[in-house]
């Protein structure tokens, strides 16, 4: 359910009309979410595209019976405050392709700072954290609902964040909320979307969906449906995230085509879904950013979807399992625009300190990288924990930090403790190690094939390219 109205306008670039609106940038929530975490650098921007299966509006508040009967969505209490979309975007200062990188929902990561959890479908990331700030805050003597409402999503906010931050590796400069309604409402302010099938499909338990094979518009019930749908598909919640990147680009097709931004009607009837249904991230000036926007034509936008190590049951929930130092090497070279980087030549004797990671970690490290070339120094357990892994380098080793970096997907920092030829790795809690370091160098015969996430689709949002999915 990414970011509605505006997310379709970030990928499409067609918001001249907006930007002539001053009430537009006052009408919206907003969060601070995003603290002071790193930002990019030389005018590029990431935009993290959150949707939340709730079935509740900004305020806490249920959404009328209506609605949700036309949603497909239950009496209200199912859904919680799941992050079950996440699209973290890349426009570059030059702005000659967008790349939008889909996140499965289902990713099982590392999380810091929810007591109890060391590892969550990284979905949960937000309402595990919201239900615990509001447990805190109502112990302490708070009652006014709203108050917990607002802190307990601002926590949420930024769990998430967070989380996409370390699994990605990447900036996050700017994030869009939407719930549930937002796309329901998008749809309705358009007039429906239009959308290809490959094969019919009918999941009328779930999500409601009920559709022929083809090229098709549905109403915003059923584009609903359309965007929700997971049973009943070949590769589940993969094929999902496929409708997503399909849903977006026809939205932001219909947009350029169908004159909206001339239409006073049209247009006042998506900014009331925006600021109805859409909370951004503080201090970002939307008219300036949708304005800059609109000066491209036709932009390459390619959308990708992070790739899934295998499928498993962890404490009884199916889980996707992923490998994050592979995934920041791919968001890395993606939003680059260049090749994936081979792991480098291993150089440098290699400390190891275990500051939070499971038991044994440090040692079992070690052993993986002197079976790969590097050289085996230190190896030990800190008395301090850490939620962060790092890597430490001596004044001027930077390259060969970075070597070992590109090979662990970890941040690095210089240090003049660091004896020189030396590299520390220190394993905070959030470590996990990655898959091209397996402990066994055999080769090990896979118990099933790796989900398939698709390939890229490259599109313009110009002409009449809607991709047809599952």
């Amino acid at each position: 359910m990414a970011a509605g109205a505006l997310s379709a306008v970030v990928l499409a670039g067609t918001a001249v009309g907006w930007a002539t609106e001053s009430s537009f940038d006052d009408g919206f929530g907003r969060s601070d979410a995003i603290g002071d975490g790193p930002r990019s650098l030389g005018g590029d921007m990431n935009i993290l595209l959150i949707g939340l299966d709730s079935r509740k509006d900004l305020n806490g508040n249920d959404l009328p019976k209506q609605v949700l009967d036309k949603l497909h969505a239950g009496d209200g209490q199912e859904g919680g405050y799941n992050a079950n979309t996440l699209i973290l975007v890349h426009i570059p200062a030059d702005m000659k392709k967008i790349t939008a990188v889909s996140i499965p929902r289902d990713d099982y990561v590392k999380v810091s700072g929810i007591p109890g959890y060391t590892s969550v479908k990284i979905k949960e990331a937000y309402g595990l954290k919201k239900a615990i700030v509001q447990d805190q805050l109502a112990a302490q003597g708070v009652t006014d609902p709203k108050q917990l409402e607002f802190a307990g999503r601002e926590a949420g906010r930024a769990s998430v964040v967070n989380a996409v931050r370390d699994l990605t590796g990447v900036p996050i400069d700017r994030f869009a909320e939407v719930s549930l309604a937002g796309f329901y409402h998008l749809s309705e302010a358009l007039g429906g979307v239009e959308v290809c099938l490959k094969n019919p499909v009918q999941d009328l338990e779930y999500s409601g969906a009920n559709f022929p094979a083809g090229r098709q518009r549905l109403n915003p019930e059923q584009s609903l449906a359309f965007v929700r749908q997971r049973h009943g598909l070949e590769n589940g919640d993969l094929d999902r995230t496929h409708r997503q990147q399909a849903f977006l680009t026809s939205v932001a097709l219909d947009l350029r085509k169908s004159g909206t931004f001339t239409d006073i009607g049209k247009l006042t009837a998506l900014m009331d879904v925006a600021h109805r249904d859409v909370v951004l991230s503080q201090g970002w000036n939307v008219t300036d950013f949708l304005r800059t926007l609109g000066t491209a034509r036709s932009p390459l936008v390619e959308f990708r979807t992070l790739p899934i190590l295998r499928y498993d049951v962890v404490n009884g929930q199916d889980v996707n399992i992923v490998d994050p130092a592979a995934i920041r090497r791919e968001v890395k070279a993606a939003f680059s625009a260049e090749p994936a980087t081979p792991l480098p030549t291993p150089s440098g004797t290699v400390d190891i300190a275990n500051a939070g990671a499971e038991s044994g970690a440090a040692a079992t490290l070690s052993t993986f990288l002197t079976s790969r070339g590097y050289t085996k120094g230190t190896v030990g357990n800190n008395t301090t924990l850490t939620p962060t892994s790092m890597i430490y380098h001596a004044p001027g080793a930077e390259s060969d930090a970075e070597a070992l970096a590109l090979t662990l997907g970890l941040p690095l920092a210089e240090s003049a403790s660091v004896t020189p030829g030396h590299l520390k790795v220190v394993l905070g809690t959030d470590f996990t190690t990655p898959t091209e370091l397996a402990a066994n160098s055999e080769p090990q015969t896979p118990t099933s094939a790796a989900p398939d996430v698709g390939k890229p689709v490259d599109t313009t949002i110009a002409g009449d390219s809607i991709p047809c999915v599952n």
